[in-house]
């Protein structure tokens, strides 16, 4: 069994390499033997994540970045080939929310400024499809690759005050099943498009609406999100490991377009 979750010598573009999921992801995949491209925004991040990688015996290359910039992501693209060989899967992870597109107790939804909401929308919804574009087009030269998106449990159910993430997030799940089927019907059936879709994880973009500040403590909305999970915990990073790897690998072979939920029960609970 072993061998249908074998990475070694896979290489692996993880966009969003150096935020708080995405780099214990990183981390878990160069373990299992795969070699790790770091691709961020922020090089500084990145090259943190790929230091730690390196320090434990894996290999990982930091790289800049911009998923809302297809120049940018072909030139990622083009020194991750030269400095890591041929690029077998990409995992969508760049993406988040903005507080300024969250409504609020001093914000309105009639009062959020549309620039916050297109931010919103152009780093989640654009910044999946354009790697899609540029690494799944390699992908369809070698007919086989996979791609892994991070979609959000939002997209089954949408959540109050995050109109612009919410929306994002059920459009990244409709277009990793519409990528799923071009990809199979176009180009080649070994190339598969699925994602994992987060429950509650404490993250830079949503710890100011889960832990109040000052205190540290769970905010009402943090403790009300604790109360519906059955597993009565926030996520942690590895809690994505094991799906992202199984998606990743042979073991998902004949698994394509699905959207998978890691979210500790949330979505499968009533409320009573």
């Amino acid at each position: 069994m072993g061998d249908l979750f074998d990475l070694r010598g896979h290489c692996v573009a993880i966009t969003g390499g150096g935020g708080v999921l995405c780099s214990r992801l990183a981390a878990a995949l160069a373990e299992a033997g795969a070699r790790i491209a770091l691709l961020d925004i922020d090089p500084a991040a990145a090259e943190k994540v790929s230091a730690a990688i390196a320090a434990a015996g894996g290999t990982a290359l930091a790289v800049a970045a911009d998923v809302t910039r297809e120049e940018s992501l072909q030139q990622a693209a083009g020194r991750i080939t030269t400095e890591l060989g041929p690029i077998d899967a990409l995992v969508n992870g760049a993406g988040g929310n903005r507080s300024a597109a969250s409504t609020s107790e001093q914000r309105s939804f009639f009062e959020l400024p549309a620039e916050a909401l297109r931010d919103v929308l152009e780093l989640n919804v654009l910044g999946t499809i354009l790697p899609s574009q540029v690494f799944g087009r390699i992908m369809a030269e070698r007919r086989r690759g996979v791609i892994l998106n991070i979609s959000s449990m939002n997209a089954f159910r949408p959540l109050t005050k995050i109109p612009a993430y919410s929306a994002a997030k059920a459009a990244v799940s409709n277009f990793t099943q519409w990528l799923a089927v071009h990809m199979c019907q176009n180009y080649a059936a070994e190339i598969r498009v699925n994602a994992i879709a987060p429950g509650f994880f404490l993250t830079e973009q949503n710890r100011y609406l889960l832990v109040d500040e000052a205190t540290g403590e769970p905010t009402p909305r943090g403790e009300t999100i604790v109360a519906h999970t059955p597993m009565g915990r926030f996520g942690e990073p590895r809690d994505l490991v094991g799906a992202a790897r199984w998606l990743l690998s042979d073991a998902s072979a004949f698994v394509t377009g699905v959207v998978v939920p890691v979210d500790g029960g949330f979505a499968a609970y009533g409320g009573v």
